[in-house]
């Protein structure tokens, strides 16, 4: 499971925008998208690096969540 901040998304179109970037590096990733807290958790194998670098394509900043336990992010 993967935890992403995305500070500049910030409408329903963000959201969209941010789960086709996602389905474009793994079509069959699960994708839960929160609008309000400018996250996104995506259950899927494929490295981070590869969702972070799909969103930043379609134009949005993407990093991965901080956490105080290391199984996460």
């Amino acid at each position: 499971m993967h935890h992403l901040n995305i500070p500049d998304m910030t409408c329903g179109h963000c959201a969209g925008a941010v789960e086709k970037a996602v389905k474009s590096v793994d079509p069959n990733a699960k994708v839960a998208v929160d609008i309000d807290a400018k996250t996104a958790s995506i259950d899927s194998q494929i490295p981070s690096d590869n969702f972070v670098a799909a969103i930043a394509e379609a134009g949005y900043q993407a990093s991965l969540k901080k956490s105080c336990c290391s199984h996460v992010g």
